[in-house]
Formats: C-alpha cells, structure tokens, sequence
C-alpha cells in the first residue's frame, strides 16, 4: 500500500460514525495515514462524540499513531498508524461509550499484530445505538472464525448507559495468511432460536417478561417452535454492575448456517414485554425476507469481505444505507471490488472480490 494520505469524506452516503471507525481500521491493517473530514457532518450534532474519540484513542495506542484532531466536536482527523505490537492492552475511556463500537475499530487490527493481543475494555456492553455485547459473542464472532479469524471474548461485567463500568476481555490471535473469503447464499432451514434475555440491578421477572413476550410472538407468527431463550439475572447481594440495565439478543439456528440476529434494549419506563416484542418483530423480519445476512451483520461483514483473498458472496435480507456506504470506503481505501444485486431497503446479492491482504 501507498504511504500517501487518503482523504476521505466523512459526510457521504450515511455520513456517520461508521464511515469514522472503517477508514480508521483499513488505515490501521494498511499502515497508510488517513485523513477524515466532514466527520459526521449529517447528523445534528456532528462531529467527533466521545464514543468515537473512545475508539480513535484506542485504535492510536494499538498502532502506535500519529493523532491530530482528536477532540470531542472535530470534524477533521487526521490518523497515521505505525506498527501494530499486540499483546497486554488495557483500554478505559472514562465512559459508558460502547464497547462493541471500540471493538468494531481494533479488531482488524489486531489480526495484523505482531503476536496474540489480550485486551482489556472497560465502558458500556449494552448501550443504544450499537450492537449489545451478546451479538458480538454470540453471532458475529463466531461467523467470522469461517474466515479463518481466531477472536474469543469474554464478558466479565456489564455496563449500561449512564453508569457504564462493563468489562470485557477480548483475545486475539493474529493471521498467518489472508483471510478466507465467506459464502452465505442460501439461508437454509430454520432449525431453532436461541437468546439471551438479562437484566442487571433490576428483578428476575425483567428478564423473565422480556423472553416470555419474544418466544410468544415468535410462536404466535409461526417461525419456530424450536426457542431456548436464557436468562441472566443476578441476586440483589450479588449483583456487581453499576447498572440498572436490561436486553435480549436473539437469533436463529438454519441448516445454511445463516447470520440472522435482532436486539433490543430495556429503558426507563419501557415495559420488559414491549423490549422482547420488539427483538422478535425484528428478527422475524429478518427471517421474512429470506437472507442468509440480516441487515445489521451485513455492513459489518463488508470490512472482512473486502480483506479477504478472493470472492464473497451474501445474500443479505436487506441492503442498508451504511451497507452501501461500507462498500463505497472499501472501494475508495482498500480497492476491493463489490457487486451489489439489489436496491436499498430490500433483499440482495452482494459479491465482492477481496484484497487478500497478508500478514504484515
């Protein structure tokens, strides 16, 4: 890759935080300094917010960069990464901003590190506007071992907006060869559903509410019969978290090895009920439209697609605005090639040709 600065602007397609994180993530694995202006220049309060300052820091410390801009309101950073060490890493932004969203800008990196990288994250697991702790675990982690990436994660507290104090463990190891493309074309079956319903500083019944309302309605409309929701919950003298917080992650089970996952998060003066109605009302859409992608998992595969050696193909069960905008970074950073059959809000083929970048 070049050492010439890409410029890329901040304010296209979605014009938010997600354009931020993925240029800083291929300037990261690319070791080529970026500069993003525009940032966030679409929405009402645009600019860098702290959750993603919390992400450029520490995207900064894992590579060693050069850093200016960075500041809560910039709209222009500019980010030149050196080499990426791994191993002990503890980041603590201060804040409940999300985990996951940290987790989303480090781990590309991490898998160009020089050995295995433990990592430390402290903040929010659960917290609007980013995927909960439990897809990640559950869901996506485990699709992208396909590609031949090795990532565990361990959740040992969680955080929920205001109080945060979450704390995960994350563990990678880093590839010896470039990725391998993924296929999810066919959606197969659906074979049964599975979540996770918890709630922290609140009483058993929160969660008990929240997955008793999912598997009614998934039962009610007809989708699986099949349903195994867990439930987390802690006695009040041995409840950890700062909290109080709730949520449930579902998702679905298929023969064709789909990634079908929906979400939703407690909130002050939201009935537990209506948090398990609205996961299941999203996942049976999902289900509905016949991917082998949900909407939310298919922006984030693209970053992986366009690193990989060869060709990726999805069927995804709705194609999104940060999809097309995913796609449009990697074309203009990385210069991977993508194919998209389909129009926006509806089911499509996406099909790229990867890269193959290797191990530095």
């Amino acid at each position: 890759m070049s050492g010439e600065v890409i410029t890329i602007d901040g304010s296209m397609g979605e014009g938010g935080g997600q354009i931020f994180r993925t240029a800083l993530a291929y300037a990261a694995v690319t070791r080529r300094p970026v500069k993003i202006i525009n940032i966030r220049a679409k929405r009402s309060n645009p600019g860098l917010r702290p959750q993603h300052l919390s992400a450029l820091r520490a995207l900064a410390k894992i590579t060693n960069a050069e850093v200016r801009g960075d500041s809560v309101g910039s709209m222009t950073v500019f980010f030149r990464p050196r080499e990426i060490e791994g191993g002990e890493i503890t980041i603590d932004p201060g804040t409940a901003g999300s985990i996951t969203l940290i987790i989303q800008a480090v781990l590309p990196a991490l898998l160009y590190a020089k050995k295995e990288s433990k990592v430390t994250i402290k903040g929010g697991t659960d917290v609007p506007w980013s995927p909960p702790i439990d897809s990640l675990r559950f869901v996506f982690l485990p699709a992208l071992s396909r590609m031949s990436i090795n990532a565990q994660l361990e959740l040992v507290r969680r955080g929920h907006y205001p109080r945060g104090g979450g704390i995960v463990k994350l563990s990678v190891e880093p590839i010896t060869e470039p990725l391998k493309p993924i296929t999810l074309k066919d959606r197969g079956e659906i074979l049964r559903i599975r979540g996770r319903s918890h709630c922290v500083r609140l009483p058993k019944h929160v969660a008990e509410r929240q997955a008793r309302s999912a598997e009614e309605l998934i039962k009610r409309e007809g989708v699986c019969r099949d349903i195994s929701i867990e439930l987390e919950w802690y006695p009040r003298d041995k409840d950890p978290h700062l909290g109080p917080g709730s949520g449930i992650v579902l998702w679905a089970e298929t023969s064709g090895n789909a990634i079908l996952e929906y979400d939703s998060l407690g909130a002050r003066g939201k009935p537990a009920e209506k948090v398990g109605e609205e996961a299941a009302k999203g996942l049976i859409k999902q289900i509905r439209n016949g991917g082998a992608v949900d909407v939310h998992h298919t922006d984030q595969l693209i970053l992986f697609m366009a690193l990989a050696r060869g060709t990726s193909e999805i069927y995804s069960s709705e194609i999104s605005l940060h999809t097309l905008t995913a796609i449009k970074v990697a074309e203009l950073i990385m210069g991977a090639r993508f194919k998209v059959d389909g129009d926006q809000g509806e089911p499509g083929f996406i099909i790229s040709e990867g890269i193959g970048l290797e191990p530095m």
